[in-house]
């Protein structure tokens, strides 16, 4: 599977979205107080924030320093009735289709002077409003492709199984329960793959709070909103967009004291950003040296041999052995040279399974 993955933003019009998204990916879309009638979907990649880096780049002081990055769209305003074509509908639910991981961006911040589409701020009622409309999208979907098959002249017997299995997501749909729920198996995913259904997707809540929230460590509905939440088995993150913009906008010696103020080892954003990654299933290995500290994405449970292909497809070819050392027997030993006299640095071979964190020295003959 490509570790190149996407994080579709999706949410109610003016809930935070566009500051959220501006934030992860240091982008300066205007956010705007009023339906802006913003009918484009945004990408752009935003950094894993990552402390190993930094000790790495420390220690070898390299002409680059890669970090690792995740791709995020944001997609417009969600409202009621898109998934009939409402607002931004049917155009807002293709442009999430392509997305690995859906982040819905919940408000349960209180400003008059951002009117909120539904006249009154209920984090749990806005988390139901998108789920349903993600589930009437993937049921006309459903839908129409079983009109498709069964007017077909001939049903073959890929058609008839693919028919089973739409009846099957029919069925679950109707009960207002998600695709992803089904437990299909690797056949049945394999004829729906190209669909990309929207309750497929795993998602994760973000619930957009004001300062005065964030201070109290609590918002109207949080009750309601982690018990959804646990019983769907979706991780739940609590960020105010406004300290957040705040932050970002300091000069990093101000940003260290003004969040040591608010009680913060690290920034909402960050923490979403680790998160995501960490939801996807993904791990970073690190290679360092003079040229380059670098961190590169896998997927959990790669081999030696698949990892080595992410640098260049020559060293996975050639792949003879890894040279490895865990980051933190790096860190404790102070040098690769006092690691290496500690005998921390171990040689594997190509079925050595990455573990997140490990910096790694292939040597390959081509």
């Amino acid at each position: 599977m490509s570790t190149n993955l996407t994080t579709g933003i999706i949410g109610l019009p003016m809930v935070g979205k566009t500051t959220i998204f501006n934030l992860l990916t240091n982008s300066n879309l205007e956010t705007s107080n009023f339906l802006s009638g913003k009918t484009e979907t945004v990408t752009a990649a935003a950094r894993v924030p990552d402390k190993r880096i930094e000790f790495l780049a420390d220690m070898y002081k390299p002409r680059k320093t890669t970090y690792a990055q995740i791709q995020f769209s944001e997609v417009p305003g969600l409202v009621r009735g898109a998934s009939e074509g409402k607002g931004v509908g049917n155009q807002f639910l293709s442009a999430i289709r392509h997305a690995d991981l859906l982040v819905h961006v919940v408000r349960a911040f209180a400003n008059p002077d951002v009117p909120h589409v539904e006249d009154e701020i209920n984090p749990l009622r806005d988390i139901e409003t998108i789920a349903v409309e993600i589930l009437l999208a993937d049921m006309d979907l459903v839908e129409k492709r079983i009109q498709r098959i069964q007017s077909g002249k001939k049903i073959t017997k890929e058609n008839a199984f693919e028919l089973e299995v739409l009846k099957k997501c029919l069925a679950a749909l109707e009960d207002e329960l998600p695709i992803s729920s089904l437990g299909l198996t690797e056949e049945e995913k394999h004829t729906l793959r190209n669909y990309a259904f929207l309750t497929e997707k795993p998602m994760m809540l973000v619930i957009n709070i004001d300062e005065e929230q964030f201070r109290q460590g609590s918002y109207p509905g949080k009750e309601e909103v982690t018990k959804y939440a646990a019983d769907k088995g979706m991780p739940v993150l609590e960020i105010c967009g406004r300290l957040e913009m705040e932050i970002s906008q300091l000069p990093a010696e101000d940003r260290a004291m003004f969040m040591e103020d608010l009680g913060l080892a690290e920034t909402g954003i960050e923490r979403l950003a680790k998160a995501v990654y960490d939801y996807l299933g993904l791990i970073s290995f690190l290679t360092a040296g003079e040229d380059e500290v670098r961190a590169w994405t896998i997927k959990r449970h790669t081999d030696a041999k698949r990892a080595a292909g992410k640098i260049h497809s020559d060293i996975e070819r050639g792949f003879i052995r890894a040279e490895v050392v865990a980051f933190d027997d790096l860190a404790a030993a102070g040098s690769l040279a006092k690691a290496r006299e500690k005998g921390l640095l171990r040689l594997e071979g190509k079925e050595y399974i990455v573990q997140d964190g490990d910096i790694i020295n292939f040597r390959f003959n081509v």
